[in-house]
């Protein structure tokens, strides 16, 4: 884990609906709210400008962050994010405020490694293809990584990579596989190149015409 991310805000007594209007309005302020950890829950303002600062750096949402709130310090993770629906401004931030000796559970990305060196890349000429690009791991504060890494550097085309395929650092677990096997979800994939794609299907296509045509020379039985 690297050095945390500091946000400087302010505790806030104004509430409800028209009070963060307000405060948006006011010249570029965030709403937000810091709880758990069991320590009652503080409304706060935020900067938007450094919030947005912040929030650029990939690690922010998987990173354990330092929130000052009038001087004092909040150890606290991302929770939930709310965006106005058309600009992608943020509307309210949430963050959940964690212990040592507690579990947390985070969503961190994904890296992928050697894409481009893997046989169905380099030699196959396939696509490779993500559809996961974030991990929910479960670990104490100390050991929550920014980051996890899967390998792709010996995945042929076809080749389907999996939860467990990751390298998960000491102390850190999956959620899904906690839950079972059945739980180990496609990461990654590597794809066969268009052309291959759509010789395989024109080929399926010309059989199918070819079958409907042979029925169709078949003289009709006598009734």
């Amino acid at each position: 884990m690297s050095d945390q991310n500091i946000l400087t805000a302010v505790g806030r007594s104004d509430m409800g609906k028209g009070a963060s209007r307000r405060l948006r309005r006011s010249g570029g302020k965030v709403p937000g709210i810091v709880y758990g950890g069991g320590n009652p829950a503080v409304p706060i303002t935020l900067l938007e400008k450094e919030l947005n600062k912040a929030m650029a750096t990939e690690s922010f949402f998987s990173q354990i962050l330092n929130v000052k709130i009038d001087g004092g310090d909040q150890q606290a993770v991302v929770r939930d994010v709310q965006r106005h629906p058309a600009t992608e401004r943020v509307m309210h931030i949430d963050f959940l405020r964690i212990r040592a000796d507690r579990v947390i559970q985070v969503s961190v990305p994904i890296h992928f490694l050697n894409e481009d060196t893997a046989p169905g890349v380099k030699m196959g000429g396939g696509n490779a293809q993500h559809a996961m690009t974030e991990l929910e791991v479960s670990c104490l504060p100390a050991a929550l990584p920014e980051f996890v890494e899967l390998d792709m550097g010996e995945a042929e085309i076809g080749q389907i990579l999996h939860i467990s395929d990751i390298k998960l650092p000491e102390g850190v677990t999956s959620v899904s596989l906690a839950l079972g096997e059945d739980h180990d979800s496609l990461v990654a994939t590597i794809a066969a190149p268009r052309a291959e794609v759509e010789e395989t299907e024109g080929d399926a296509e010309g059989d199918a015409a070819a079958g409907a045509d042979d029925a169709a020379d078949e003289p009709e039985g006598e009734g």
